[in-house]
């Protein structure tokens, strides 16, 4: 088991040492998530993918939803999708820094990861389909007016 002494530093315990807490602490958390976003915009073409789904998804979950509460129960998965995708590319990143040869334990790591974000698919999936079954006459009523 490691012990204090020898364990590796982190940012917050630097930033902890500088003096720097409340506001400033908090300023400094934030840049660190812009920098985390970023990297997986430039980094990673699934959350790329994902993203747009959601900026296309999003907006569309005003029109779909009955309430504002279907509107909430259909934007919440669509950032779980992002978040879990966000968790796995820093798995994968993690895993593939020490080395890209086979170990079995990498590649479970690597499996589970993905298959967290293939279960927050189907959750997106699942409440979407049943809110637009759940408000399908108003739907296609808008739907035949278009055409």
């Amino acid at each position: 088991m490691p012990s204090a002494l020898n364990k590796p530093p982190n940012k917050d315990d630097h930033i902890a040492k500088m003096g720097v807490t409340g506001v400033r602490h908090f300023f400094n958390a934030f840049k660190f998530s812009l920098q985390g976003l970023r990297a997986a915009l430039q980094h990673e073409a699934a959350f790329r993918q994902e993203l747009a789904l959601c900026l296309v998804m999003g907006p569309a979950a005003f029109w779909v939803a009955g309430n504002p509460i279907e509107t909430a129960m259909l934007i919440f998965p669509l950032l779980i999708v992002l978040v879990t995708e966000l968790l796995n590319s820093a798995v994968e990143a993690a895993i593939d820094r020490f080395g890209n040869g086979y170990n079995e334990l990498s590649g479970r790591a690597k499996d589970l990861g993905s298959a967290a974000v293939m279960v927050s698919m189907i959750a997106v999936a699942s409440v979407w389909l049943l809110i637009i079954y759940a408000n399908w006459p108003r739907l296609a009523s808008d739907i035949s007016t278009l055409f």
